[in-house]
């Protein structure tokens, strides 16, 4: 009996071994197969003021010394 358990085990293991040699063989096959875009722009990302990741750039902001195109209006009437 024990011979008949050692050879069930033997073809156990051996029937593991194929299907993970065929998995792996599946899965670089599908990495093979994905497009490659070795492009910069395909690879920048993007940090916000919070600390946060995305793909489009920020939104320009206007420097701190300047001030915004809106003025206000100054009164120079005498009283």
């Amino acid at each position: 009996m024990s011979k008949n358990q050692n050879t069930f085990i033997k073809k156990q293991k051996a029937e593991l071994k194929r299907r993970k040699k065929k998995e792996k063989k599946e899965k670089m096959q599908a990495r093979k197969d994905q497009p490659k875009s070795g492009k910069l722009e395909d690879m920048i990302m993007y940090v916000d003021e919070f600390g946060n990741f995305s793909e489009t750039p920020p939104e320009p902001e206007d420097p701190k010394g300047k001030k915004s195109n809106q003025q206000t209006p100054i009164n120079h009437s005498k009283q």
